[in-house]
Protein backbone atom coordinates (compact mmCIF):
# COMPACT_ATOMS: atom_id res chain seq x y z
CA UNK A 1 0.00 0.00 0.00
CA UNK A 2 2.81 2.41 0.90
CA UNK A 3 4.46 1.74 -2.47
CA UNK A 4 1.20 2.59 -4.26
CA UNK A 5 0.99 5.91 -2.45
CA UNK A 6 4.56 6.72 -3.42
CA UNK A 7 3.79 6.02 -7.05
CA UNK A 8 0.66 8.17 -6.91
CA UNK A 9 2.43 11.01 -5.09
CA UNK A 10 4.87 11.53 -7.98
CA UNK A 11 2.31 12.67 -10.59
CA UNK A 12 0.44 14.72 -7.96
CA UNK A 13 3.63 16.58 -7.00
CA UNK A 14 4.46 17.13 -10.68
CA UNK A 15 1.03 18.64 -11.32
CA UNK A 16 1.35 20.83 -8.22
CA UNK A 17 4.72 22.14 -9.45
CA UNK A 18 3.16 22.92 -12.84
CA UNK A 19 0.27 24.76 -11.17
CA UNK A 20 2.69 26.84 -9.07
CA UNK A 21 4.89 27.66 -12.06
CA UNK A 22 4.63 30.75 -14.21
CA UNK A 23 1.65 30.44 -16.55
CA UNK A 24 3.65 32.03 -19.35
CA UNK A 25 5.80 28.95 -19.91
CA UNK A 26 5.83 27.43 -23.38
CA UNK A 27 4.40 23.95 -23.91
CA UNK A 28 7.88 22.29 -24.14
CA UNK A 29 8.95 24.07 -20.94
CA UNK A 30 5.82 22.89 -19.12
CA UNK A 31 6.41 19.31 -20.26
CA UNK A 32 10.04 19.49 -19.15
CA UNK A 33 8.98 20.84 -15.76
CA UNK A 34 6.41 18.07 -15.24
CA UNK A 35 8.73 15.23 -16.30
CA UNK A 36 11.57 16.59 -14.15
CA UNK A 37 9.30 17.00 -11.12
CA UNK A 38 7.97 13.47 -11.60
CA UNK A 39 11.50 12.01 -11.81
CA UNK A 40 12.73 13.90 -8.77
CA UNK A 41 9.63 12.93 -6.76
CA UNK A 42 10.03 9.26 -7.52
CA UNK A 43 13.78 9.47 -6.84
CA UNK A 44 13.15 11.08 -3.45
CA UNK A 45 10.29 8.75 -2.51
CA UNK A 46 12.05 5.65 -3.94
CA UNK A 47 8.79 4.71 -5.61
CA UNK A 48 10.71 2.79 -8.27
CA UNK A 49 14.36 1.81 -8.66
CA UNK A 50 16.24 5.00 -9.57
CA UNK A 51 17.47 3.57 -12.87
CA UNK A 52 13.90 2.70 -13.88
CA UNK A 53 12.71 6.24 -13.16
CA UNK A 54 15.65 7.55 -15.19
CA UNK A 55 14.19 5.85 -18.28
CA UNK A 56 11.17 8.19 -18.26
CA UNK A 57 12.98 11.06 -20.05
CA UNK A 58 14.17 8.58 -22.68
CA UNK A 59 10.55 7.79 -23.55
CA UNK A 60 8.65 10.98 -22.77
CA UNK A 61 10.82 13.73 -24.25
CA UNK A 62 10.95 12.31 -27.82
CA UNK A 63 7.28 11.35 -27.55
CA UNK A 64 6.29 14.93 -26.78
CA UNK A 65 8.81 16.52 -29.14
CA UNK A 66 10.76 18.35 -26.43
CA UNK A 67 14.03 16.64 -27.41
CA UNK A 68 14.72 14.74 -30.62
CA UNK A 69 15.42 11.02 -30.57
CA UNK A 70 18.97 11.66 -31.76
CA UNK A 71 19.66 14.03 -28.88
CA UNK A 72 18.20 11.57 -26.38
CA UNK A 73 20.33 8.76 -27.80
CA UNK A 74 23.40 11.01 -27.48
CA UNK A 75 22.55 11.67 -23.83
CA UNK A 76 22.29 7.99 -22.96
CA UNK A 77 25.40 7.10 -24.96
CA UNK A 78 27.57 10.15 -24.31
CA UNK A 79 31.36 9.90 -24.09
CA UNK A 80 31.13 10.59 -20.36
CA UNK A 81 28.95 7.51 -19.89
CA UNK A 82 31.51 5.48 -21.82
CA UNK A 83 34.23 6.93 -19.57
CA UNK A 84 32.22 5.83 -16.56
CA UNK A 85 31.72 2.37 -18.07
CA UNK A 86 35.45 1.90 -18.61
CA UNK A 87 36.14 3.17 -15.10
CA UNK A 88 33.67 0.67 -13.63
CA UNK A 89 35.37 -2.22 -15.45
CA UNK A 90 38.79 -1.08 -14.20
CA UNK A 91 37.41 -0.78 -10.67
CA UNK A 92 35.88 -4.26 -10.89
CA UNK A 93 39.22 -5.73 -11.99
CA UNK A 94 40.92 -4.18 -8.96
CA UNK A 95 38.27 -5.65 -6.66
CA UNK A 96 38.42 -9.07 -8.33
CA UNK A 97 42.19 -9.30 -7.92
CA UNK A 98 42.19 -7.68 -4.46
CA UNK A 99 44.60 -5.03 -5.74
CA UNK A 100 42.68 -2.29 -3.94
CA UNK A 101 43.16 -4.10 -0.60
CA UNK A 102 46.94 -4.12 -1.08
CA UNK A 103 46.90 -0.40 -1.89
CA UNK A 104 44.87 0.27 1.26
CA UNK A 105 47.31 -1.69 3.41
CA UNK A 106 50.19 0.31 1.92
CA UNK A 107 48.56 3.53 3.09
CA UNK A 108 47.76 2.11 6.53
CA UNK A 109 51.27 0.81 7.10
CA UNK A 110 52.77 4.10 5.88
CA UNK A 111 50.96 5.98 8.66
CA UNK A 112 51.19 3.22 11.28
CA UNK A 113 48.93 2.45 14.24
CA UNK A 114 50.89 3.70 17.23
CA UNK A 115 47.99 5.81 18.49
CA UNK A 116 44.24 6.08 18.10
CA UNK A 117 44.61 9.21 16.01
CA UNK A 118 47.16 7.67 13.66
CA UNK A 119 44.97 4.62 13.11
CA UNK A 120 41.97 6.74 12.11
CA UNK A 121 44.15 8.96 9.89
CA UNK A 122 45.61 5.89 8.19
CA UNK A 123 42.19 4.48 7.36
CA UNK A 124 41.01 7.88 6.11
CA UNK A 125 44.05 8.26 3.85
CA UNK A 126 43.48 4.78 2.43
CA UNK A 127 39.79 5.50 1.90
CA UNK A 128 40.37 8.85 0.18
CA UNK A 129 43.16 7.51 -2.01
CA UNK A 130 41.12 4.58 -3.27
CA UNK A 131 37.88 6.49 -3.80
CA UNK A 132 39.63 8.89 -6.17
CA UNK A 133 39.75 6.01 -8.65
CA UNK A 134 37.15 3.41 -7.64
CA UNK A 135 33.64 3.87 -6.29
CA UNK A 136 33.27 5.19 -2.77
CA UNK A 137 30.82 2.36 -2.11
CA UNK A 138 33.40 -0.29 -3.00
CA UNK A 139 36.06 1.54 -0.98
CA UNK A 140 33.89 1.63 2.14
CA UNK A 141 32.80 -2.00 1.79
CA UNK A 142 36.41 -3.09 1.45
CA UNK A 143 37.79 -1.15 4.44
CA UNK A 144 34.86 -1.75 6.80
CA UNK A 145 35.62 -5.44 7.62
CA UNK A 146 39.28 -4.58 8.30
CA UNK A 147 38.27 -1.79 10.67
CA UNK A 148 35.65 -3.90 12.45
CA UNK A 149 38.15 -6.73 12.97
CA UNK A 150 40.62 -4.29 14.54
CA UNK A 151 37.95 -2.83 16.82
CA UNK A 152 37.05 -6.29 18.10
CA UNK A 153 40.64 -6.82 19.24
CA UNK A 154 41.01 -3.42 20.90
CA UNK A 155 39.72 -2.12 24.19
CA UNK A 156 39.01 1.35 22.88
CA UNK A 157 35.25 1.96 22.79
CA UNK A 158 35.75 5.63 21.93
CA UNK A 159 37.53 4.66 18.70
CA UNK A 160 34.60 3.02 16.90
CA UNK A 161 32.65 6.10 15.78
CA UNK A 162 35.62 8.18 14.56
CA UNK A 163 36.99 5.18 12.67
CA UNK A 164 33.71 4.27 10.98
CA UNK A 165 32.80 7.84 10.11
CA UNK A 166 36.36 8.56 9.01
CA UNK A 167 36.20 5.78 6.41
CA UNK A 168 32.83 6.98 5.08
CA UNK A 169 33.61 10.69 5.03
CA UNK A 170 37.06 10.21 3.49
CA UNK A 171 35.55 8.07 0.72
CA UNK A 172 33.18 10.91 -0.19
CA UNK A 173 35.92 13.54 0.02
CA UNK A 174 38.43 11.53 -2.01
CA UNK A 175 35.89 11.02 -4.78
CA UNK A 176 35.89 14.76 -5.39
CA UNK A 177 39.51 14.70 -6.52
CA UNK A 178 39.21 13.16 -10.00
CA UNK A 179 36.56 13.15 -12.74
CA UNK A 180 35.99 9.40 -12.29
CA UNK A 181 35.92 9.60 -8.49
CA UNK A 182 32.15 10.10 -8.28
CA UNK A 183 29.39 10.34 -10.93
CA UNK A 184 28.34 13.98 -10.23
CA UNK A 185 31.76 15.15 -11.43
CA UNK A 186 31.04 13.56 -14.80
CA UNK A 187 27.55 15.06 -14.88
CA UNK A 188 29.13 18.51 -14.69
CA UNK A 189 31.69 17.70 -17.38
CA UNK A 190 29.08 16.46 -19.83
CA UNK A 191 26.59 19.30 -19.23
CA UNK A 192 29.43 21.81 -19.57
CA UNK A 193 30.59 20.25 -22.84
CA UNK A 194 27.06 20.05 -24.27
CA UNK A 195 26.19 23.62 -23.26
CA UNK A 196 29.39 25.48 -24.08
CA UNK A 197 31.13 23.21 -26.58
CA UNK A 198 34.31 23.05 -24.49
CA UNK A 199 35.72 19.93 -22.90
CA UNK A 200 36.99 19.77 -19.32
CA UNK A 201 40.00 17.47 -19.01
CA UNK A 202 41.47 15.54 -16.09
CA UNK A 203 44.12 18.12 -15.29
CA UNK A 204 41.69 21.03 -15.29
CA UNK A 205 39.22 19.23 -13.04
CA UNK A 206 41.93 18.17 -10.60
CA UNK A 207 43.20 21.75 -10.51
CA UNK A 208 39.78 22.77 -9.17
CA UNK A 209 39.10 19.78 -6.94
CA UNK A 210 42.38 18.76 -5.35
CA UNK A 211 42.71 21.98 -3.30
CA UNK A 212 39.29 21.19 -1.82
CA UNK A 213 40.42 17.65 -0.95
CA UNK A 214 43.72 18.97 0.43
CA UNK A 215 41.86 21.22 2.89
CA UNK A 216 38.69 19.26 3.63
CA UNK A 217 40.34 15.88 4.31
CA UNK A 218 42.69 17.22 7.03
CA UNK A 219 39.78 19.20 8.47
CA UNK A 220 37.75 15.99 8.68
CA UNK A 221 40.68 14.21 10.30
CA UNK A 222 41.10 16.92 12.92
CA UNK A 223 37.39 17.08 13.67
CA UNK A 224 36.84 13.32 14.00
CA UNK A 225 39.99 12.65 16.03
CA UNK A 226 39.74 15.67 18.34
CA UNK A 227 39.08 13.47 21.39
CA UNK A 228 41.58 10.73 20.58
CA UNK A 229 44.99 10.86 22.20
CA UNK A 230 45.70 7.44 23.71
CA UNK A 231 48.54 5.21 22.53
CA UNK A 232 47.42 2.07 20.77
CA UNK A 233 49.07 -1.28 20.23
CA UNK A 234 47.04 -2.31 17.21
CA UNK A 235 48.46 -4.79 14.75
CA UNK A 236 47.49 -4.05 11.19
CA UNK A 237 46.98 -6.98 8.81
CA UNK A 238 50.27 -8.12 7.36
CA UNK A 239 51.19 -6.94 3.91
CA UNK A 240 51.23 -9.96 1.64
CA UNK A 241 53.44 -10.11 -1.45
CA UNK A 242 51.91 -8.92 -4.70
CA UNK A 243 51.03 -11.75 -7.07
CA UNK A 244 51.34 -11.60 -10.86
CA UNK A 245 47.66 -10.76 -11.40
CA UNK A 246 47.73 -7.84 -8.97
CA UNK A 247 50.93 -6.42 -10.45
CA UNK A 248 49.44 -6.54 -13.93
CA UNK A 249 46.16 -4.94 -12.85
CA UNK A 250 48.16 -2.23 -11.09
CA UNK A 251 50.22 -1.67 -14.23
CA UNK A 252 47.07 -1.22 -16.38
CA UNK A 253 45.63 1.05 -13.69
CA UNK A 254 48.79 3.21 -13.53
CA UNK A 255 49.07 3.49 -17.31
CA UNK A 256 45.42 4.48 -17.54
CA UNK A 257 45.86 7.27 -14.99
CA UNK A 258 48.99 8.46 -16.81
CA UNK A 259 47.12 8.51 -20.14
CA UNK A 260 44.21 10.43 -18.61
CA UNK A 261 46.40 13.04 -17.00
CA UNK A 262 48.69 13.60 -20.02
CA UNK A 263 46.11 13.38 -22.82
CA UNK A 264 45.96 17.14 -23.34
CA UNK A 265 48.76 18.43 -21.07
CA UNK A 266 51.55 19.44 -21.17
CA UNK A 267 51.99 21.18 -24.53
CA UNK A 268 48.89 19.59 -26.02
CA UNK A 269 49.54 16.16 -24.51
CA UNK A 270 50.03 12.87 -26.29
CA UNK A 271 46.84 13.33 -28.33
CA UNK A 272 48.47 16.32 -30.06
CA UNK A 273 51.94 14.76 -30.29
CA UNK A 274 50.57 11.64 -31.98
CA UNK A 275 48.09 13.51 -34.19
CA UNK A 276 45.01 11.98 -32.51
CA UNK A 277 42.60 14.89 -32.03
CA UNK A 278 39.65 12.54 -31.57
CA UNK A 279 41.17 10.91 -28.48
CA UNK A 280 39.20 11.47 -25.29
CA UNK A 281 39.18 10.27 -21.70
CA UNK A 282 36.47 7.81 -22.75
CA UNK A 283 38.83 6.42 -25.39
CA UNK A 284 41.45 5.75 -22.74
CA UNK A 285 38.92 4.14 -20.39
CA UNK A 286 37.52 1.80 -23.04
CA UNK A 287 40.97 0.76 -24.26
CA UNK A 288 41.95 0.04 -20.65
CA UNK A 289 38.81 -2.06 -20.22
CA UNK A 290 39.62 -4.05 -23.37
CA UNK A 291 43.22 -4.51 -22.20
CA UNK A 292 41.94 -6.12 -18.99
CA UNK A 293 40.17 -8.76 -21.08
CA UNK A 294 43.32 -9.37 -23.14
CA UNK A 295 46.19 -9.40 -20.62
CA UNK A 296 46.78 -12.85 -19.00
CA UNK A 297 46.48 -13.01 -15.22
CA UNK A 298 49.34 -15.49 -14.79
CA UNK A 299 46.96 -18.26 -13.72
CA UNK A 300 45.62 -19.37 -17.08
CA UNK A 301 42.92 -16.71 -17.31
CA UNK A 302 42.62 -13.00 -18.02
CA UNK A 303 42.63 -9.97 -15.75
CA UNK A 304 38.88 -9.57 -16.35
CA UNK A 305 36.11 -11.87 -17.56
CA UNK A 306 32.52 -11.16 -18.52
CA UNK A 307 31.15 -12.97 -15.47
CA UNK A 308 32.66 -10.27 -13.25
CA UNK A 309 32.20 -7.41 -15.73
CA UNK A 310 28.41 -7.80 -15.76
CA UNK A 311 28.42 -7.04 -12.02
CA UNK A 312 29.26 -3.38 -12.59
CA UNK A 313 26.44 -0.96 -11.61
CA UNK A 314 24.66 -0.68 -14.96
CA UNK A 315 21.81 1.18 -13.29
CA UNK A 316 24.11 4.13 -12.59
CA UNK A 317 24.71 4.48 -16.33
CA UNK A 318 20.95 4.67 -16.95
CA UNK A 319 20.57 7.16 -14.10
CA UNK A 320 23.36 9.26 -15.56
CA UNK A 321 21.75 9.18 -19.00
CA UNK A 322 18.42 10.28 -17.56
CA UNK A 323 20.06 13.25 -15.88
CA UNK A 324 21.81 14.31 -19.09
CA UNK A 325 18.55 13.97 -21.00
CA UNK A 326 16.81 16.27 -18.50
CA UNK A 327 19.66 18.75 -18.91
CA UNK A 328 19.17 18.74 -22.70
CA UNK A 329 15.44 19.28 -22.25
CA UNK A 330 16.02 22.25 -19.94
CA UNK A 331 18.16 23.90 -22.63
CA UNK A 332 16.07 23.04 -25.69
CA UNK A 333 12.72 23.94 -24.08
CA UNK A 334 13.92 27.32 -22.84
CA UNK A 335 13.26 26.41 -19.20
CA UNK A 336 16.87 27.12 -18.24
CA UNK A 337 16.61 30.65 -19.58
CA UNK A 338 13.35 31.28 -17.71
CA UNK A 339 14.83 30.10 -14.41
CA UNK A 340 18.03 32.07 -15.06
CA UNK A 341 15.99 35.24 -15.46
CA UNK A 342 14.40 34.60 -12.07
CA UNK A 343 17.85 34.23 -10.52
CA UNK A 344 19.33 37.44 -11.91
CA UNK A 345 18.54 39.24 -8.66
CA UNK A 346 21.25 37.17 -6.98
CA UNK A 347 23.90 38.87 -9.10
CA UNK A 348 24.02 41.75 -6.62
CA UNK A 349 25.29 39.51 -3.82
CA UNK A 350 29.01 39.47 -2.98
CA UNK A 351 30.68 36.42 -4.58
CA UNK A 352 31.51 34.83 -1.23
CA UNK A 353 27.91 35.17 0.00
CA UNK A 354 26.48 33.80 -3.24
CA UNK A 355 28.84 30.83 -3.24
CA UNK A 356 28.35 30.09 0.47
CA UNK A 357 24.56 30.09 0.04
CA UNK A 358 24.89 27.87 -3.04
CA UNK A 359 27.24 25.36 -1.39
CA UNK A 360 25.16 25.14 1.79
CA UNK A 361 21.93 24.71 -0.21
CA UNK A 362 23.35 21.95 -2.40
CA UNK A 363 24.77 20.11 0.59
CA UNK A 364 21.39 20.32 2.34
CA UNK A 365 19.55 19.11 -0.77
CA UNK A 366 21.92 16.17 -1.17
CA UNK A 367 21.16 15.04 2.38
CA UNK A 368 17.70 14.03 1.12
CA UNK A 369 18.39 12.80 -2.40
CA UNK A 370 21.18 11.22 -4.42
CA UNK A 371 24.06 13.41 -5.46
CA UNK A 372 23.52 12.22 -9.03
CA UNK A 373 19.94 13.50 -9.02
CA UNK A 374 21.04 16.77 -7.41
CA UNK A 375 23.78 17.33 -9.98
CA UNK A 376 21.53 16.39 -12.89
CA UNK A 377 18.92 18.93 -11.79
CA UNK A 378 21.24 21.81 -10.91
CA UNK A 379 23.93 21.77 -13.60
CA UNK A 380 21.80 23.10 -16.49
CA UNK A 381 20.17 25.65 -14.17
CA UNK A 382 23.46 26.94 -12.84
CA UNK A 383 24.97 27.11 -16.33
CA UNK A 384 22.16 29.40 -17.43
CA UNK A 385 22.20 31.37 -14.17
CA UNK A 386 25.95 32.04 -14.41
CA UNK A 387 25.61 33.41 -17.92
CA UNK A 388 22.67 35.59 -16.86
CA UNK A 389 24.78 37.02 -14.04
CA UNK A 390 27.76 37.61 -16.29
CA UNK A 391 29.89 34.98 -14.53
CA UNK A 392 32.03 32.20 -15.96
CA UNK A 393 29.85 29.04 -15.85
CA UNK A 394 32.34 27.08 -13.75
CA UNK A 395 32.12 29.75 -11.04
CA UNK A 396 28.77 28.32 -9.95
CA UNK A 397 28.75 24.84 -11.47
CA UNK A 398 31.96 23.47 -9.98
CA UNK A 399 31.35 24.53 -6.34
CA UNK A 400 27.82 23.14 -6.56
CA UNK A 401 28.82 19.76 -7.95
CA UNK A 402 31.63 19.42 -5.40
CA UNK A 403 29.17 20.30 -2.62
CA UNK A 404 26.94 17.46 -3.82
CA UNK A 405 29.61 15.07 -2.50
CA UNK A 406 29.79 16.75 0.92
CA UNK A 407 26.62 15.47 2.57
CA UNK A 408 27.84 13.95 5.84
CA UNK A 409 24.85 14.28 8.17
CA UNK A 410 22.32 11.52 7.41
CA UNK A 411 22.68 7.82 6.56
CA UNK A 412 20.56 8.25 3.42
CA UNK A 413 22.77 11.05 2.08
CA UNK A 414 25.49 8.84 0.56
CA UNK A 415 26.20 5.14 0.17
CA UNK A 416 29.28 5.29 2.49
CA UNK A 417 27.14 6.90 5.22
CA UNK A 418 24.52 4.16 4.82
CA UNK A 419 27.13 1.39 4.92
CA UNK A 420 28.80 2.48 8.15
CA UNK A 421 25.41 3.19 9.74
CA UNK A 422 24.32 -0.32 8.77
CA UNK A 423 27.33 -1.76 10.58
CA UNK A 424 25.68 -0.85 13.88
CA UNK A 425 28.78 0.95 15.12
CA UNK A 426 27.36 4.45 14.60
CA UNK A 427 24.05 5.86 15.86
CA UNK A 428 22.15 8.25 13.63
CA UNK A 429 22.24 11.00 16.27
CA UNK A 430 26.04 10.75 16.50
CA UNK A 431 26.42 10.79 12.72
CA UNK A 432 24.20 13.86 12.56
CA UNK A 433 26.20 15.69 15.25
CA UNK A 434 29.54 14.98 13.64
CA UNK A 435 28.34 15.34 10.07
CA UNK A 436 26.53 18.65 10.32
CA UNK A 437 29.71 20.38 11.53
CA UNK A 438 31.80 18.81 8.78
CA UNK A 439 29.16 19.72 6.16
CA UNK A 440 29.36 23.33 7.33
CA UNK A 441 33.17 23.23 7.21
CA UNK A 442 32.96 21.82 3.68
CA UNK A 443 30.64 24.59 2.52
CA UNK A 444 32.99 27.22 3.96
CA UNK A 445 36.08 25.68 2.36
CA UNK A 446 34.49 25.26 -1.07
CA UNK A 447 32.90 28.71 -1.06
CA UNK A 448 36.12 30.33 0.18
CA UNK A 449 38.34 28.69 -2.44
CA UNK A 450 36.07 29.55 -5.35
CA UNK A 451 35.35 33.04 -4.09
CA UNK A 452 39.09 33.69 -4.33
CA UNK A 453 38.97 32.52 -7.96
CA UNK A 454 35.91 34.61 -8.87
Amino acid sequence: MRQNWRLLAGPLIALLVLWLADGGLSAPARITLVVTALCISWWLLEALPMAVTAMLPLALFPLTGVVSSDDVAHAYGSPIILLMLGGFVLSRAMERSNTHYHLALMALHAVGSGSERRLVVGFMLASAMLSMWISNTATTLMLLPVALALLQNLRAPELGVPLMLGIAYAASIGGIGTPVGTPPNLVFMQVYADTFGREIGFVQWMGWALPVVALLLPAAMLWLTRGLSQPLAAELPERLPWNAEQRRVLAVFALTILAWVTRSEPFGGWSAWLGLPGASDATVALLAAVALFVVPDGRGGRLMDWEHAVQIPWGILLLFGGGLCIAKAFASSGLSAVIADQLQGLAGLPPWALLLALCASVTLLTEATSNMATASLLMPLLAAAALAMGLAPETLMVPAVISASCAFTLPIATAPNAIVYGSGAVLMQRMAREGIVLSAIGALIIAGLFALRA
